[in-house]
């Protein structure tokens, strides 16, 4: 006997309502309904299950990674779970301690809390977000408003993972910023899962204090070697009152401090070679009196930082 058109649209419609239990799962791809991470400790779930509100609510995973649900004596794991894997969980546990004949339960995300990523450093607003799915680098930098203009050369990623014995390892990755940016290289562009830090180290600088005309620091240009008469013309030149000498005051390993004479006069005379500086020296152009600062005066200018501690260094000594 043929049945009607109506009857059979009414049919097809109660099927495709009816929940269907201990369904297969399989871990969700990026860009599916469920956001593509695991769950751990601290995050917000949401639990629902079919025709039984008692049972349906939100849950904190707790700090041991379990979760407890009305009228269930086990507690469930949760942690390191995908959505669809707890939801598997939640429907064996029902089943055992017999709470439901046929359970349907769907689990939801309702807040990430296990799962910070970092970035810190030379960027415009160091901040600590979420990862609610997987995030590249480049993603993390656009949260953080870019890099700053005084950033390095490289971005320095680091993640904990557990180590041969058991033990936490920091693992950190240095990441070339031309390659990422400039030259756009995807093998740079890391995948950022959650528990990362990346951190953007300042460039580093050189600063020359006492008679120039812009005391200041200087970014360590990339390539090559750095002098004292390039220093000099960052610096706009050497003032009316500039003594024939200058000092290099570097900080070697351990601490240790050297202080370099520099005869400046006769390089500007070329009848001496020029002097070569690196990162993080300060190069201090002295008086015609021969007064020159402490070293523990001039280290006050990387703390007060820039043209401001420079500049008064010269009216002071």
């Amino acid at each position: 006997m043929r049945l009607p058109l109506t009857v059979l649209l009414l049919t097809a419609c109660a099927s495709a309502q009816t929940p269907t239990p201990n369904r297969p799962i399989s871990v969700p791809e990026v860009g599916a309904n469920l956001p593509a991470q695991p769950v751990g400790a601290n995050d917000l779930i949401g639990v629902s299950v079919y025709d039984a509100p008692e049972l349906s609510r939100t849950v904190r995973i707790g700090a041991d990674g379990y979760i407890r649900l009305p009228m269930l004596q086990q507690r469930i794991k949760a942690e390191g779970f995908y959505p669809a894997e707890l939801e598997t969980a939640i429907v064996k546990a029902l089943l055992e301690e017999k709470i439901l004949v046929e359970p349907f339960v769907t689990v939801t995300i309702a807040e990430y809390h296990s799962r910070p990523i970092s970035v810190a450093g030379a960027v415009k607003m160091p901040l600590v977000f979420q990862a609610e799915g997987p995030t590249t680098l480049l993603e993390a930098i656009a949260r953080a408003q870019g890099l700053r203009e005084d950033a390095g050369r490289d971005i320095l990623v680091s993640q904990s993972q557990p180590g041969a014995d058991g033990a936490p390892v920091v693992l950190t990755r240095r990441i070339s910023v031309r390659g990422l940016i400039d030259d756009a290289d995807p093998a740079l562009n890391v995948k950022l899962t959650g528990g990362e830090e990346v951190r953007v180290p300042e460039v580093s600088k050189i600063y020359i204090v006492g008679n120039v005309t812009k005391p200041g620091a200087y970014p360590v240009q990339d390539g090559g070697e750095t002098t004292v008469l390039q220093m000099l013309a960052l610096a706009e030149g050497l003032t009316q009152f500039a003594g024939k000498e200058a000092f290099i005051y570097r900080r070697e390993g351990a601490g240790a401090k050297t202080e370099i004479a520099v005869p400046l006069a006769k390089i500007m005379k070329r009848q001496a070679p020029d002097v070569a500086v690196t990162a993080n020296d300060i190069l201090y152009i002295t008086d015609r009196s021969g007064k020159r600062a402490a070293m523990a005066t001039l280290e006050k200018v990387l703390l007060i930082g820039g043209s401001v501690g420079a500049a008064a260094l010269i009216y002071t000594h």
